[in-house]
């Protein structure tokens, strides 16, 4: 009996070990860094972009993040992001024109906890964009006014972000999809009907995390990223009809993260669609650019 007892006693114990090791292995994701990603990523190009966009000397995204919250496991927070979008065209005195401004309130909730595997988080944003000009929004000869011409929409996005663990790639991924929607009285007259106030938005994101004699112990940066962005306007916009290619919008990002580099890393993306850029929203891009990127998560 009494040697029965200590056997049991050792499986337990072996069961149990191993159930912790198992969970020890496994990234902590809490929230703040599943909204870093959904926030985006600060980037600087070089002017090497390839494709049918203005010569840039550089594009850069300024987008800083205010965390608002309990502690640092709580399952309710706050994002306040001030995000700045700039092009320096490669023209005479390097202008820097029409900077896209698109300060953002966000709130963040997770459902389970950051040591599990799988879970998911609900979203929801409210956001201003212009672009700090207030000239007519048309020239004289009806085109749009790229110099001077006012810009401005406020619009809200709600979603969803489901996160997860490959062990077998030791990868962490997310998957996003959310609705994002521009009421009609919230933007500018001159934008209604050419301007999508209705966009799915939907991401994959996937973090390859390094394989070291330090992998149970210490917080690991990614050795490099993968992620696939696509948007599918779904208003009556200029037009078209449903299934309208000129509706999609997609972008592939890779980003390489050097051992020499603490919070930075290059990056190559591929874009295709209507351009993001304020006032320039008519142009259609197909560009592969090349740049910096910070990247300072932990796992």
């Amino acid at each position: 009996m009494s040697c029965s007892f200590h056997i049991v006693l050792f499986l337990l114990w072996i069961t149990s070990a191993f159930a912790q090791q198992k969970t020890d292995t496994l990234p902590r994701l809490y929230l703040s860094q599943i909204a870093h990603i959904n926030q985006s990523d600060s980037y600087i190009t070089f002017p090497t972009d390839i494709g049918n966009i203005e010569p840039l000397m550089f594009e850069a995204n300024l987008n800083p993040n205010f965390v608002v919250r309990k502690r640092a496991d709580s399952r309710l927070m706050m994002v306040l992001t001030p995000q700045i979008t700039i092009r320096m065209f490669n023209a005479d005195s390097y202008p820097v024109k029409t900077p896209s401004y698109i300060p953002q309130l966000s709130l963040y909730y997770l459902f389970g906890y950051p040591e599990l595997a799988h879970h998911t988080t609900l979203f929801g944003r409210i956001a201003h964009h212009s672009n700090g000009q207030d000239g007519d929004f048309y020239n004289g000869d009806g085109s749009i006014n790229l110099q001077s011409g006012n810009f401005a929409t406020n619009f809200l996005e709600i979603g969803f972000i489901d996160t997860s663990y490959g062990s077998q790639v030791n990868a962490v991924k997310f998957f996003k999809s959310s609705l994002e929607i521009h009421p009609k009285s919230w933007m500018l007259n001159e934008l209604q009907g050419q301007y999508s106030g209705l966009r799915w938005h939907n991401s994959f994101f996937a973090y390859k995390l390094p394989l070291d004699r330090d992998f149970f112990s210490k917080k690991r940066k990614a050795n490099f990223s993968l992620k696939i962005e696509t948007t599918w306007m779904l208003d009556e916009i200029n037009d078209w009809k449903t299934f309208d290619t000129k509706r999609f919008s997609g972008a592939f990002t890779f980003y390489y993260h050097p051992k020499f580099f603490e919070d930075i890393g290059f990056f190559v993306k591929f874009y295709h669609g209507l351009d993001y850029y304020n006032i320039y929203f008519r142009h259609q891009l197909d560009i592969i650019r090349f740049g910096l990127m910070t990247e300072i998560l932990r796992f």
